[in-house]
């Protein structure tokens, strides 16, 4: 549907944008105890959590742009 030529969203589109524009931000529902209790019956790989640890490390010592103050 990529013909190159701009298109006007109906009103039904733009309401739905507006409503969902007012809504604030969640993470959604928190895990069940089932589903927790299933999540941490799953053994981490060792590579993955050495990475995860990585990746905070260099996320904490960020500078220049894009860095939160």
């Amino acid at each position: 549907m990529s013909d190159g030529q701009p298109t006007r969203p109906s009103s039904e589109t733009r309401a739905a944008e507006r409503e969902e524009a007012q809504r604030p931000a969640s993470a959604g529902r928190e895990a069940s105890a089932e589903e927790a209790e299933k999540a941490d019956a799953h053994d981490l790989e060792p590579e993955v959590a050495e990475h995860e640890r990585e990746m905070n490390e260099r996320g904490a010592n960020q500078q220049g742009e894009g860095r939160l103050p």
